[in-house]
């Protein structure tokens, strides 16, 4: 009775078989197959069409040659993802026989499946302007691109020269930066998605991301992300003041130990930075979960990603000045285990110290060795006297080779590698001094003596006059403090040749500004991403302001005779969440030597008062 009363399957069509129609039309009789063309096209066509069509498809792969490309498209173009599962069987199961019998439809095949990686469209139009962007709210999408990813497996089980025919499809149909976060965001997952079964096409991959997160970083330098944040967050105030206690009943239900659940409280306000945001987290999650198996590290898996990312980091991230978040995939990936990270600051070295490395890249390797050692909590401080004995006798031979002769003087052009050592040696003081000197002091003291501050700072080369202002000032208030080196009697004869370098401003007014002759900056400034950075900063070393008493404490010199059990409260206070990193507050003075590169949670631009 059932099978009596149940619709017989609807596979109306019209003309012989498809072999027949593929026959004539090689014959020139068209009328049969511009049909089988138009019923293929069909909007409304039935799942069970579908499949009937697909069967003697597959039984004829043989007559689709180049010549009948215009119906190899039609049939690319079929609705087969949101269609029953039947449909979805039939379909991969086409896809197989087609490349494996003809390889020429190899890449219209590889584009119509890419093409899914996207959310679909969705017309919207508002005051006649046409907005149509990704249809968030396609409940199916997750199945739709794991069915994506059978296809492509499928197709390159088959075909084993897919990987070379796929990368360049994968760099075009990347979507521009201005489409919608959750188009990029699934274009990038699934793409992450493809180096899990074809790893031969990892390292391209990781390449086409990170120059498009690259794009996006440089977009949106930091200053612009704090405006964005300042506003939004002053218009969100002034919001709360009028529509004050209107909620009640929904803030009571949404509060949660004191603090409001609110998923826009974690969306960046420049619309560049929360796409960066969103694309990080994703990189961050890949990375986690290529290196962790079963929850443990895998060493292999680590290791093999790990080179991937340290050959892109030199293509893209070392000679891209000032960007401020993506190459924090390399502080990521090297929290994972020491050697890594060991690893990272030996690969920085070698094209530090490499004379035939290129002078900017040189000093950009400088600038990620000091502030990868001042940030990075994951790196011990026996590393960290490791790191700086390199650099430090780097740095006296190149004094003894350079400090006499024709090239003694102060210059960047000359010496820019030099002084990227510099300060990359005076920035990892500032922020490691106190472990550096923490349980033994009398030993920590002769550990830095014997660094031998005062040769370099006396030198002829002059660093104090090149590195930046804020550094040069804690560093000298450090130095002096242990009695390390006096540099202040250079620094004022510096500051008594400092030309300010003076422009017109829009108004005709002369404004004075101060260049950074170094033209160098900390790669691993405080991270602004909102998402991500829950990702980083168990890891990352914060700057702290000292107290006024604290401050007091730095002005003071020790006594050389000093015994462990007399250390002032400076050295035997506290350790605070930053491990005892000291900040000096601003004066007056700044005004002549402010750095243009400054952050929140940076070392200030400083000045400590010559002492009387």
């Amino acid at each position: 009775d059932e099978f009596i009363s149940s619709p017989p399957r609807k596979t109306v069509r019209f003309g012989g078989t498809l072999t027949d129609i593929l026959l004539k039309y090689e014959k020139g009789e068209t009328a049969d197959f511009e049909l089988l063309k138009h019923q293929l096209s069909d909007p409304d066509i039935k799942d069970a069409q579908i499949i009937n069509w697909l069967h003697e498809f597959r039984a004829s792969v043989a007559y689709l040659t180049k010549e009948l490309e215009q119906l190899v498209s039609i049939l690319l173009k079929l609705p087969w993802l949101r269609r029953s599962r039947e449909v979805v069987e039939e379909y991969l199961g086409f896809l197989g026989n087609l490349v494996s019998a003809q390889t020429v439809h190899l890449r219209p095949c590889l584009r119509m499946i890419v093409s899914q990686f996207v959310p679909p469209r969705i017309t919207i139009r508002e005051d006649d302007v046409d907005i149509s962007d990704s249809d968030d709210d396609d409940e199916n999408l997750s199945e739709n691109f794991n069915t994506c990813h059978r296809a492509l497996q499928t197709v390159a089980r088959y075909v084993p020269s897919t990987p070379q025919f796929l990368m360049p499809i994968l760099v075009e149909n990347f979507p521009f930066i201005n489409k919608s976060e959750r188009t990029l965001e699934c274009y990038v997952h699934n793409l992450l998605r493809v180096t899990v079964y074809l790893p031969t096409l990892r390292l391209q991959i990781l390449e086409l991301i990170i120059e498009k997160l690259l794009k996006l970083d440089v977009s949106t330098p930091q200053q612009d992300i704090e405006d964005a944040e300042e506003t939004a967050n002053n218009s969100d105030n002034e919001e709360k003041c009028t529509e004050e206690g209107l909620f009640d009943m929904e803030e009571d239900e949404e509060r949660k130990g004191n603090k409001v659940v609110s998923s826009s409280s974690e969306r960046m306000a420049h619309p560049l930075a929360e796409r960066l945001d969103i694309l990080m987290t994703i990189l961050f999650s890949y990375i986690k979960d290529v290196c962790h198996v079963d929850g443990k590290l895998d060493i292999n898996n680590t290791k093999n990603l790990y080179r991937d990312l340290v050959s892109v980091f030199d293509k893209l991230i070392l000679p891209t000045h000032a960007s401020c978040h993506v190459q924090y995939f390399m502080f990521y990936i090297c929290s994972f285990k020491l050697g890594l990270a060991e690893a990272f600051l030996d690969h920085l070295w070698k094209k530090l110290h490499d004379p035939n490395n290129p002078s900017v890249i040189r000093q950009t390797a400088g600038s990620y060795i000091g502030s990868f050692l001042a940030r990075a909590k994951f790196i011990p401080v026996v590393t960290v006297k490791a790191c700086l004995d390199l650099l430090v006798n780097w740095m006296h031979k190149y004094i003894d080779n350079q400090d006499t002769g024709a090239n003694a003087y102060c210059d960047v052009a000359l010496h820019g590698p030099f002084y990227s050592t510099c300060q990359a040696v005076f920035y990892t003081l500032i922020f490691r001094h106190k472990q550096l000197l923490d349980g033994n002091l009398r030993k920590g003291l002769s550990y830095l003596q014997s660094l031998n501050f005062e040769r370099i700072v006396m030198c002829q080369l002059n660093p104090l006059k090149i590195c930046i202002p804020s550094v040069v000032n804690l560093f000298a208030a450090i130095t002096r403090k242990y009695q390390l080196v006096f540099c202040y009697t250079i620094i004022e004869r510096n500051n008594r040749q400092f030309i300010p370098v003076v422009r017109s401003g829009t108004g005709g007014d002369l404004v004075q500004t101060c260049t950074n002759p170094l033209d160098s900056f900390f790669p691993f400034d405080p991270y602004m991403l909102k998402r991500s950075k829950k990702t980083i900063n168990p890891f990352y070393q914060f700057w702290e302001e000292l107290s006024a008493e604290d401050l007091e404490n730095l002005k003071k010199p020790i006594k050389r005779g000093t015994s462990e059990d007399e250390d002032d409260d400076f050295l035997k206070g506290e350790t605070p969440q930053n491990d005892g990193v000291v900040g000096i507050a601003p004066n007056s003075y700044e005004s002549n030597t402010r750095s243009p590169v400054s952050s929140i949670g940076s070392p200030p631009d400083c000045y400590v008062p010559y002492p009387q």
